[in-house]
């Protein structure tokens, strides 16, 4: 900037120059007042003023406004040098995060003073990733971080406040969020929900007190955990609190020997309650939601598990040994003392990397491997079966698999041939089964078959026809009524009745994964039969396919029904065979059937998927956001070939991700079971009908 001396500039010359340096600003109208605005200060300050919108306009227009604008209130606060750090800071958080938290970083005035001195709160965006890096060397394990309202865990996701502002400057406030992180690390380390916390607060009214002092007595325990196994950690969260709380002196020594539990808290927890005294605020100790909690860890202990079990059976499997026989393993520390060493028949072998994860996240959890993980499944939950179906083999070794692209968000690009399909029939002889449900649900039926009359319209008569079955009465009055006025009458006297044609195919895709074993698997069942009941008065081309598969190199199709089946006693007893199989690879499912509807001759195309959850497959890749996306990509790819998709999902918290996938009217979650024939049908009805 080039320094100038003299006179200061008055508004008209304010403005001009302002007006050649913000000319692209959406605010342009305001000139005139930004430059009333600068004109009692100073040359020096207007040429500085102008010099730092210019820039920050050759940035973006409207920030070299919102910085004329506030230029007179910084200066005043700040001062010259303030000024520029300002600017230099809003134009920072401009590249690192867009306008809307620039425009918010530099409209912050008073915030921007307080952080320059030392004493403004810590935000949570400033030490997310740092911090979620070193939790995750902490945990070893996937455990996220998030933004929340108070500071707790549900032993997969550590919540921390938008801001921490309880000690004197910035740097203070960081390190209390790294402390509260590593308090609340320890809880999913040191067994905090290792016992039943739901029953043992049960028999207290005051629960918020109770909870307050069970954080604050597991902060004791916790912090003498990590004192033991990382001292260097262990000194800085004693730093950070400072001296105990008083009344906690009694329970110290208890709850930090080394065979503490959190049966030793709950026992203080006690006599805290009956003594009637409240909790003293320990800043960093957090807070529990107990329920949260133990059911977040029950469903990973059950995913681990599964993961777990699958692949130690296919390394039964390749040791020789069938999967379902006694295995012959044997688990032991390995020569470093950290890692897990498992061996068959004596052979050293090596778990995949998402086993290994599973090893690590269960001996985290349970301090132990559970021992219905090292024996061959039985009766009971579902587990992924590792055997292979009479008459099949896996995609990855069948020179018949069909290859299908996959989207890759993370890439923005597909993987190309990256999922091999496998079609297969599915067998069943079970005569008896649709029967039953006929009869049993006969009333349902009825109910159905009424809803779906409405579709089939009356028949439309086309008048003043050359031929035809019957007499167009108005033609012929306007044919004599011609004759007798001299005129030629129209030979087109006639009327022809015409069928109301429909032309539309569906295509039903059945979610067959094996969270849907039990009365999920019997609802689709039962839902189809009755659909299908329907369908038969319509005379609609309709097809139903299953869906299942382990890993992108054995995706499986099974043809229920196919367009060109009659819906016959073979067809009943594929119905009837459907069951839970693997896992729920959606997007290539999708690409695969909305192959076999496009080729289709019906003018109008429909896409219903039945299922119970989101996209999943062995493994941590697909699950989660990659195969949300993955599925999103090929409905849009459905959607631009002239399909019409919708999906019926029984999964309760499905509302956070189907809109994403399906758009917010193209999805619908039944609570009810006893509803989902109805909802099909009427689903159905509803898309067919336009």
């Amino acid at each position: 900037m080039t320094e100038t001396t003299g006179r200061h500039l008055l508004e008209h010359e304010l403005e001009e120059r302002l007006d050649a340096l913000l000319f692209a600003s959406p605010s342009h109208r305001s000139i005139g007042r930004l430059a009333a605005q600068l004109e009692p200060l100073p040359r020096l300050r207007q040429e500085l003023v102008l010099h730092w919108a210019g820039v920050a306009a050759q940035t973006y227009a409207e920030i070299g406004h919102l910085i004329a604008s506030l230029a007179p209130e910084v200066l005043d606060k700040l001062g010259d040098a303030g000024f520029e750090s300002w600017v230099l800071a809003g134009l920072d958080a401009y590249d690192k995060h867009g306008l809307r938290p620039a425009m918010e970083r530099l409209r912050d005035v008073d915030g921007f003073r307080a952080a320059a001195q030392g004493a403004r709160p810590a935000a949570f965006e400033e030490v997310e990733v740092r911090l979620g890096r070193f939790v995750q060397g902490l945990s070893g394990r996937p455990l996220a971080l998030r933004a929340g309202s108070a500071a707790w865990t549900d032993t997969e996701t550590i919540f921390l406040p938008k801001t921490l502002g309880g000690l004197p400057d910035i740097v203070a406030n960081r390190r209390l969020y790294k402390a509260t992180a590593v308090m609340l690390w320890a809880q999913t380390r040191y067994g905090t929900f290792a016992a039943d916390l739901p029953a043992a607060l049960a028999r207290w009214t005051e629960r918020p007190r109770a909870i307050a002092w069970l954080s604050l007595l597991e902060a004791v325990r916790l912090e003498a955990c990590v004192g033991r196994d990382l001292p260097g950690l262990g000194a800085e969260l004693a730093a950070q609190r400072g001296d105990w709380p008083t009344i906690l002196a009694p329970m110290i020594g208890r709850l930090s020997v080394a065979d503490a539990t959190v049966a030793d808290s709950l026992a203080c927890l006690a006599d805290c309650m009956e003594s009637g005294a409240e909790p003293p605020l320990l800043i960093q100790s957090g807070t529990l939601d107990p329920e949260a909690a133990l059911r977040m860890r029950d469903e990973r202990i059950a995913r681990e598990t599964r993961v777990l079990r699958k692949a130690l059976g296919a390394l039964r499997g390749a040791a020789g040994r069938p999967a379902e026989s006694e295995p012959a393993l044997t688990v032991a520390p390995a020569a470093d003392g950290v890692t897990l060493e498992f061996r068959i028949e004596g052979d050293v072998v090596t778990l995949p990397p998402e086993a290994q994860a599973a090893v690590q996240s269960l001996v985290q959890d349970l301090g132990e491997l559970p021992p219905e993980v090292l024996t061959p499944a039985g009766p009971g939950s579902w587990q992924p079966t590792d055997r292979r179906e009479a008459g099949t083999t896996l995609a990855g070794e069948n020179p018949e698999a069909i290859r299908y692209d996959e989207w890759d968000y993370h890439r923005r690009a597909y993987r190309r041939g990256w999922c091999h399909v496998v079609e297969h029939s599915l067998g069943g002889d079970d005569d008896a089964y649709v029967a039953e449900v006929r009869t049993r649900r006969a009333p349902l039926i009825a109910q159905i078959r009424r809803r779906f009359e409405a579709l089939l319209g009356e028949d439309r008569v086309m008048g003043r026809q050359p031929d035809g079955d019957d007499i167009d009465v108005d033609a012929l009055v306007e044919a004599v009524a011609d004759r007798r006025g001299g005129r030629e009458p129209s030979a087109r006297l006639f009327a022809r009745r015409l069928r109301n044609q429909r032309s539309l195919a569906a295509m039903f895709m059945v979610d067959m994964s094996g969270s849907t074993k039990g009365w999920v698997n019997d609802a689709e069942r039962e839902a189809l039969v009755m659909l299908c009941e329907a369908l038969e008065m319509l005379g609609d081309a309709y097809a139903i396919y299953g869906f299942s598969g382990w890993t992108r190199t054995r995706c499986d199709i099974y043809r229920v029904k196919a367009f060109k089946d009659a819906y016959d006693a073979a067809v009943r007893a594929r119905i009837a065979a459907i069951e839970a199989k693997d896992y729920t690879r959606m997007g290539v499912a999708i690409r695969h059937l909305t192959g076999l509807l496009v080729a289709q001759p019906a003018r109008h195309k429909l896409l219903v998927t039945l299922s119970d959850g989101r996209p999943d497959d062995f493994g941590d890749e697909y699950r989660g956001h990659y195969g949300v996306e993955d599925t999103r990509r090929a409905l849009q790819e459905a959607h631009q070939k002239g399909i019409r998709s919708y999906c019926i999902t029984i999964d309760r918290q499905g509302a956070d991700y189907l809109k994403h996938m399906y758009g917010p009217a193209n999805y619908t979650v039944v609570a009810d079971v006893e509803r989902l024939p109805f909802k099909l049908a009427d689903i159905y009805r509803r898309l067919t009908a336009a």
